[in-house]
C-alpha cells in the first residue's frame, strides 16, 4: 500500500512539473516558468478530459462561419525581449561534443478562417516522459485556448514562442501586416502571463518569472532575409529546424524510428499540436523511448542556443530550399485565410 502511494504520489508530481529530472534532464528550464507554477490545476485538469465528447471537442478543427482579424486587447507588448537576436534563419545547433540533446517542437497555427485543436495527449506523453519541450504558439490560437495556453506556459520543462497571429506567410505579406502579426502575438501572450502571474500572487505563490517571447517560427517555413532582419530588429530569433517529425508512410513506430535516425545533437524537430496531423501523440508515444535508447536528451530550443552555436540559413525551408514556395499561392490574404479554389486560377 505504502508503495501504491508513492507511485500515486511520483505521478502527480511528474504531471506538474516538480518531478526530478531523468539523466542530462534538468527538471526546471531556466527559459520556462518557476517550479510551483502548474499547481493552480488538479492534475485532472491538466489531462486529456476523461469524458470523450469532450476530449473529442478539444481537438476538432472548426470553421468559422467569417474570417476573424478583430485584434488582441492590447495590440503591442509592453516588454521586448533583453537578450539580442541572433541572425539568419537557424535550423539546428551545434552543441559541444559530450551534448546529446535535441529540441522537440510544436506549432500551434490558427488561421483566421478557422478555430484549431489542441492536442492533450500529446502533451500528456511529453509530462509522462519529463520532455523539454518548445510551443510555438499563434496568437489567435492563444486567444481561443487561454487555458490551456495558461497550463503550457506554467509548466517550467516548456517555452512557447511566436508563431504569428493568424499563420500569415511572412514571404508574401507586405511589412506592416508583418510587424502586426508579430506584434499582436507578443502581446496576446503578455496578456496570458499577466493573468497566470495573477493567479500565482492570489495563491501566496511567487509570480512565474516568465520572460518576453524570443523566439518566432516562421508559418510555412517561408521568409527570407528582409523578414529575419525585421524580426531580429524586434528582438526576435527565427527558428526553423533540420528534422520534419510528421508526414510520410508507415505506422507510428516506423515514423518514429525514421526521426530517430535522422536526429544529431542539436536537431530541432518540427510537429504540430494543434491536432493538424491528428496522430502526433502516438508517433511521440513511440519516439521518446527510442530517444532515450539513443542517447538523447530534450532540450527547449534556448537551452540549446545557450549551449551551443546556431547553424543559420538565409531561407526558411522543410527539408530543401525553395521546396515550401507553393505556399505562396495556396491560401488567400498572406497565408491566412481560405484555399484558394481552383476556379481562382491558383
Amino acid at each position: 500500500m505504502i508503495l501504491r502511494a508513492l507511485c500515486r504520489i511520483a505521478v502527480l508530481l511528474a504531471v506538474l512539473g516538480v518531478a526530478p529530472g531523468v539523466a542530462g534532464q534538468p527538471a526546471a528550464t531556466p527559459s520556462g516558468a518557476r517550479p510551483g507554477s502548474l499547481s493552480l490545476w488538479t492534475a485532472a485538469q491538466l489531462r486529456e478530459p476523461s469524458l470523450r465528447p469532450q476530449a473529442g471537442a478539444e481537438r476538432a478543427i472548426r470553421q468559422l462561419p467569417r474570417p476573424d482579424t478583430t485584434p488582441p486587447a492590447r495590440t503591442e507588448p509592453l516588454a521586448a525581449p533583453q537578450a539580442p537576436a541572433l541572425p539568419g534563419v537557424i535550423r539546428r545547433v551545434a552543441l559541444p561534443e559530450a551534448d546529446r540533446r535535441v529540441a522537440l517542437t510544436f506549432d500551434l497555427c490558427e488561421r483566421s478562417v478557422h478555430v484549431t485543436g489542441y492536442d492533450a495527449r500529446l502533451v500528456d506523453v511529453l509530462r509522462a516522459g519529463n520532455a523539454k519541450a518548445t510551443f510555438f504558439a499563434g496568437g489567435k490560437w492563444l486567444r481561443s485556448h487561454p487555458e490551456r495556453a495558461l497550463q503550457l506556459m506554467a509548466d517550467p520543462r516548456f517555452e512557447l514562442g511566436n508563431h504569428a497571429w493568424t499563420h500569415a506567410n511572412m514571404a508574401v505579406a507586405a511589412p506592416d501586416e508583418r510587424r502586426r502579426q508579430t506584434l499582436w502575438t507578443s502581446a496576446q501572450y503578455e496578456l496570458l502571463r499577466e493573468e497566470l502571474d495573477r493567479r500565482l500572487l492570489a495563491r501566496g505563490l511567487p509570480a512565474s518569472g516568465l520572460p518576453p517571447l524570443a523566439l518566432f517560427r516562421l508559418p510555412y517555413g517561408r521568409g527570407g532575409p528582409e523578414v529575419w532582419r525585421e524580426l531580429n530588429a524586434l528582438g526576435l530569433s527565427v527558428i526553423q529546424w533540420d528534422v520534419v517529425g510528421e508526414g510520410g508512410g508507415g505506422t507510428p513506430r516506423a515514423r518514429a524510428e525514421a526521426v530517430a535516425r535522422a536526429l544529431r545533437p542539436g536537431s530541432i524537430v518540427l510537429f504540430h499540436a494543434n491536432c493538424v496531423p491528428r496522430d502526433t501523440a502516438l508517433l511521440l508515444r513511440e519516439l521518446l523511448p527510442l530517444l532515450a535508447r539513443r542517447g538523447f536528451a530534450t532540450a527547449t530550443v534556448s537551452e540549446l542556443l545557450r549551449a551551443g552555436a546556431p547553424e543559420a540559413v538565409d531561407q526558411g525551408w522543410f527539408t530543401t530550399p525553395d521546396d515550401n514556395a507553393v505556399y505562396d499561392h495556396m491560401f488567400e490574404a498572406a497565408g491566412t485565410g481560405a484555399r484558394y479554389k481552383k476556379s481562382q486560377g491558383r
